[in-house]
């Protein structure tokens, strides 16, 4: 694995990113496309993501192939299809459809911090997952998610919670995310051995 950047992303190839920020040591799998979006530090994507007007918290885990804020073709016009915003693609004297692509960006998705997306998992436009949240493989959210929830399903619906309520609430208290690079270094063995519980009593949350 190659080691990651505090200053730029790590774009593996064949990835189209467009109108896109990234925080501290990032990394985007190959073949992915990213717009108009914002990955939080720490956060990744593997191969053949497909992520567009989402708001990504820090120490996300995206797995491949994920889709978020995934666009909606009109369903109330005479026609599904995008020749009516694409317009330009098709007719010399014909402009894109600007307010369609405004108002779609304007559509967000929002992915809380620490969270998990599994394999081939679908966040729909507007809809926020909350910190600590699991989304299994192959979902499809279409509502928002709770704090420390996982989800399954097509829709997806809730499964059961990651951690007890108590310790869900402290580690959003503790706010580990927004620890600097050392002190998640000086932590590090905590996080591995110790359970949820037994790293908030150890580190005051």
């Amino acid at each position: 694995m190659p080691r990651l950047s505090e200053t730029d992303p790590f774009i593996h190839p064949d990835c189209e990113i467009a109108d896109s920020d990234f925080g501290r040591f990032c990394e985007v799998g190959r073949g992915s496309r990213v717009a108009h979006s914002v990955f939080g530090d720490y956060s990744y994507c593997d191969r053949y993501c497909d992520i567009a007007n989402a708001e990504i918290g820090k120490f996300s885990n995206i797995a491949s192939f994920v889709r978020l804020g995934a666009t909606d073709h009109p369903l109330d016009r005479a026609s599904l299809h995008h020749f009516m915003y694409r317009s330009a693609s098709y007719w010399d004297d014909a402009a894109d459809d600007a307010e369609w692509f405004d108002a779609r960006r304007a559509r967000r998705c929002r992915i809380g911090h620490d969270t998990w997306l599994g394999h081939n998992a679908q966040i729909k436009p507007e809809v926020t997952i909350g910190h600590g949240a699991v989304v299994a493989a192959g979902a499809v959210v279409t509502r928002d998610v709770a704090p420390y929830t996982i989800v399954a399903g097509v829709p997806a619906k809730p499964v059961r919670a990651r951690l007890p309520a108590g310790v869900a609430d402290r580690l959003m208290a503790l706010r580990w995310w927004d620890w600097d690079h050392d002190r998640l270094r000086g932590a590090l063995d905590d996080f591995r051995s110790l359970s949820a519980e037994a790293f908030l009593d150890k580190h005051g949350g």
